[in-house]
């Protein structure tokens, strides 16, 4: 494979880097900023409504990030000195990457597990209106609660190994 011209490249590490910085960037807001505010302001339901609401905005453009981070990853890691393989680990750049290639499929899975799984249930159990219980919808703000904190964890991880690859 012939090796893309320096605009094309630069162009793919750009979308590269704004992709994970709007997908990062929205689950520390959504962590740091946005959950405590609106557990210390709203009512159990009103919460999960309000999350609700915010993560049906949110979603496709996180699915939107995790496709760009594919392909510009992709063309990143084909273009590399380093790159002797897709599962190499013979070098700390190719164990870094596989490390974060490794954290990134886990964080597409609890993903896939939230837009799948998590906020169906709880639109579902919103539209029962006066019949959800207050225990149900604690048990579904505690899943997505963990999904969120689990997917901020991975990201942060993500970025350490890039560190590491970006090192070596």
């Amino acid at each position: 494979m012939d090796t893309p011209s320096t605009p094309v490249l630069a162009t793919l590490y750009w979308l590269h880097m704004l992709a994970t910085v709007v997908w990062i960037g929205s689950l520390a807001a959504i962590n740091l900023l946005v959950l405590p505010a609106s557990t210390r302001t709203l009512k159990l339901a009103d919460q999960l409504s309000f999350i609700s609401a915010l993560q049906k905005r949110l979603e496709p453009l996180a699915w939107f990030c995790m496709g760009v981070l594919l392909v510009t990853g992709m063309f990143q890691m084909s273009t590399s000195p380093h790159y002797d393989g897709f599962v190499s680990v013979s070098t700390q750049w190719s164990l870094a990457l596989l490390i974060k290639h490794g954290f990134g499929v886990i964080m597409v899975v609890v993903s896939a597990i939230q837009t799948w799984e998590v906020l169906p249930a709880i639109q579902r159990t919103l539209m029962k209106k006066d019949k959800a219980s207050e225990e149900e919808l604690a048990r579904l703000q505690r899943k997505e609660l963990l999904i969120l904190r689990v997917n901020l964890v991975l990201s942060a991880l993500i970025l350490g190994a890039t560190a590491f690859a970006r090192v070596s």
